[in-house]
């Protein structure tokens, strides 16, 4: 990612921040509150102590001298409440803005268009929703409200003193500018560092999560070398990024312990000359201005750092803001979308689609053709002409370029998006399961649905009894992405998923191509009973499976070339019979 130039503040994104404080504004206002208090107190106690040391202890009233020290201790402990106080309330509303931004995101995530997980890296949506949204908790415990409250520190400390003496004042400052200079440069090289530890971040967070998830192949393709040094590279960065804001920081803050020592020094020259020449007695203003210097210096060391948290903040909630000013999303119809009260029937039509996943490369090319209400349509083809996109279109994944898709006779566009997906049933080639038991994946965790229904789903595909075996039964945990099963019992899994949703179209990717011929017969045997009625989109690789079917669309290069029954198609000797009879010779062969 390249360096943004350096900027002040950009309070676009930051007004958008706050905008996500907006219910919590009773806590924002008492923060703020609480800093202006801690401002106007913050000189108090350099007062009362030159107070002491020029007028109580000079005299030696030693009854006022302990007064004081007891309003002191008093003074430190309200003081300490009221930091405590105001340091919490800014965490709690900096945790309670990224609490409702990531439930945001995550909500954003779940309804963009597949096309965005295809062009974005996992890692790179993970940075985005746990890290930069993290990032924009430090605006509120580190960034503004703490940057706002140090400066008016700064400024009621600076008041005092100016009132008290201005030519001391203006003489411990001198040795300002070579803080300003020093605060300057620190600046701009922890930023630059940041930017180079969050892109490196990234970086790792999409490496890792990828490579973790294709470890089988990894370790199948003896990888695990090439692999390593790509992730030495990469971590490398970001350990030399961090190294490179750890530098500045060993370099600033024993300036600013300079800086620091250099205005002492000028304090104590300054009244020294001044009490021999003019034999002024300041011992109490000497004692109060050291407590002063303190007191500005304090803030001063961690405000440039607090600022470069601030500029991360905001950078990370452009990131972030990226996220959800996404247009490319799902979006849902009208108030006079079609609710499907009545129920689908499923006469599924496809008018001159086209479609292309970048620019105008179409992967579909005037696709058409229509199906009735419980009929049953195979697509066949080679690898790449298109058949799993169509149902991908049909399931609104992505957005056609031209044409019209419908179901019975209503565009899908105009159908809840909810509606329209309750009632397609979908098993896809490749199984995806999440870490839970076998109830929750087969479910998704619905509580609507019974395990009885579950049961009698199994029992349907003939799963139950292989589930009854497993430890802990419906309850045994899969692991992630179902490592503990096979390819073919995932499958199976995911049939029952999809059956239990009765839904009025099936689709069926691949359905059978990943397990054996005793599963296979189940599965058979289940959609003869289930394709009954209902309509179905069948995507087979072994065509012998779909000779019952009603419609056999014949894709090649993302057009239809033939459409027919089987005898039909056969009788043609065209695309499809050179399919079926290449087919046929490889089963001969290895027979």
């Amino acid at each position: 990612m390249p360096e943004q130039k350096s900027r002040i503040l950009n309070f676009g994104p930051l007004r958008r921040v706050f905008h996500y404080a907006a219910p919590y504004k009773k806590k924002f206002f008492l923060s703020v509150a609480l800093a202006i208090v801690l401002a106007v107190i913050t000189p108090v106690r350099p007062m009362l102590i030159q107070l002491t040391v020029d007028k109580y202890i000079a005299h030696s009233l030693i009854n006022m001298v302990i007064r004081i020290t007891i309003i002191q201790i008093g003074l430190i402990l309200v003081e300490t409440t009221l930091r405590f106080v105001f340091s919490f309330i800014t965490a709690w509303l900096g945790q309670a803005v990224v609490r409702d931004l990531r439930v945001t995101v995550y909500k954003k995530i779940l309804g963009l268009n597949l096309s965005q997980f295809d062009k974005t890296p996992i890692g790179t949506l993970t940075t985005r929703t746990i890290n930069d949204i993290e990032s924009i908790n430090d605006i509120f415990s580190d960034g503004l409200i703490p940057i706002i409250a140090d400066m008016l520190s700064i400024i009621c400390v600076l008041a005092y003193m100016f009132s008290r003496d201005w030519q001391l004042t203006l003489i411990s400052l001198i040795p300002f500018s070579i803080m300003i200079i020093a605060t300057y440069y620190f600046k701009e090289s922890v930023r630059k560092s940041f930017f180079r530890v969050r892109n490196a971040v990234a970086a790792l967070n999409a490496f890792v999560q990828e490579h973790l998830t294709g470890m089988q192949v990894v370790q199948a393709f003896a990888a695990e070398e090439k692999e390593f040094t790509k992730f030495k590279k990469i971590n490398r960065e970001h350990r030399n990024a961090n190294i490179s804001a750890i530098f500045a920081y060993s370099v600033f803050f024993p300036v600013v312990e300079i800086v620091l020592a250099l205005s002492v020094g000028l304090i104590v020259w300054w009244t020294a000359k001044e009490a021999l020449l003019l034999h002024k007695d300041e011992q109490g203003t000497v004692v109060a201005f050291l407590l002063c210097l303190n007191l500005l210096f304090r803030p001063l060391r961690v405000i440039a750092d607090k600022f470069n948290v601030l500029q991360m903040g905001i950078v990370a909630s452009e990131r972030v803001f990226k996220v959800l000013d996404n247009k490319d999303f799902i979006p849902e119809p009208g108030e006079l979308a079609y609710k499907a009260e009545d129920g689908v029937k499923g006469k599924i039509s496809f008018e001159q689609v086209w479609f292309a996943y970048s620019d105008e490369n179409y992967v579909l090319k005037n696709v058409s053709f229509r199906v009735n209400a419980g009929e049953t349509v195979a697509i066949v083809g080679h690898t790449g002409s298109g058949k799993t996109t169509i149902i991908s279109l049909l399931n609104r994944l992505y957005h056609i370029q031209k044409g019209a898709i419908k179901i019975d006779d209503v565009r899908i566009e105009d159908y809840y998006l909810d509606v329209l997906r309750k009632n397609i049933g979908v098993v896809l080639q490749d199984v995806f399961l999440f870490s839970g038991t076998v109830m929750d994946n087969i479910t998704l965790r619905n509580p609507d649905i019974s395990k009885e229904k579950v049961i009698e789903a199994a029992k349907l595909i003939g799963m139950h009894d292989f589930i009854m075996r497993l430890p802990g039964e419906y309850e045994y945990n899969v692991m992630e992405r179902g490592s503990t099963l096979s390819l073919g019992q995932r499958q199976l899994l995911s049939f029952i998923r999809a059956l239990l949703y009765d839904p009025s179209i099936l689709i069926l990717d691949e359905a059978t191509s990943s397990v054996d011929t005793e599963s296979e017969q189940l599965i058979q045997h289940a959609i003869d009973t289930l394709i009954k009625d209902r309509t179905s989109i069948i995507i087979a690789h072994r065509l012998s499976t779909i000779r019952k079917a009603n419609l056999i669309i014949v894709l090649d290069k993302g057009e239809i070339k033939e459409m027919g029954n089987h005898d039909e198609l056969m009788e043609k000797q065209g695309f499809y019979y050179k399919l079926y009879r290449l087919q046929f010779d490889q089963k001969s062969k290895v027979a």
